[in-house]
């Protein structure tokens, strides 16, 4: 992020940032609902990914009166660069599957506090309906990592217990 960066150049790169972020996850959920080893967590993922897709549609709507383009920032190239590194390998073993979908609940989390921010200052500029988009936003990123969370807690359990993967 520059440094100084206020007002209307602030909220573009929070909308650049937020849809790069979004279209990383929706890029995860798509590959990892196909090849998670459990069948509750795809299930989770592809309720997950119909969400995440609108959202994405959504955040480019929204960010299109801000001047945001969805210009990938340097964080947003970072935690998409790790997902993909996960995702190389989360098809070979269960184990690899883990990482890569501790990465994406990380991404959901993060999508989610960001959700929250907007929120706040959506209602600060007097903004009701992104206020009301980012406040859907940010609950159904809250509902999405809880069961992501739980999925994952699940496959750790798996992994834990078992003798060989």
């Amino acid at each position: 992020m520059g440094e100084g960066m206020s007002g209307a150049e602030f909220i573009t790169h929070e909308f650049n940032e937020a849809i790069g972020f979004q279209q990383a996850i929706v890029d995860a959920e798509t590959e990892l609902a196909q090849i998670h080893p459990r069948i509750d967590t795809r299930t989770v993922l592809k309720a997950c990914l119909e969400e995440d897709k609108d959202f994405l549609q959504q955040l480019r709507q929204l960010g299109e009166s801000h001047g945001a383009t969805g210009e990938e920032e340097e964080i947003v190239a970072s935690m998409r660069n790790l997902m993909q590194q996960m995702m190389l390998s989360a098809g070979d073993a269960k184990s690899e599957a883990y990482e890569a979908h501790a990465v994406l609940l990380t991404l959901k989390r993060k999508q989610q506090d960001s959700g929250a921010a907007v929120a706040k200052l959506a209602q600060a500029m007097g903004d009701s309906e992104l206020r009301d988009a980012a406040r859907s936003f940010e609950q159904s990123h809250r509902e999405g990592s809880q069961a992501l969370a739980e999925e994952l807690a699940a496959l750790a359990v798996e992994l834990g217990t078992s003798t060989a993967e």
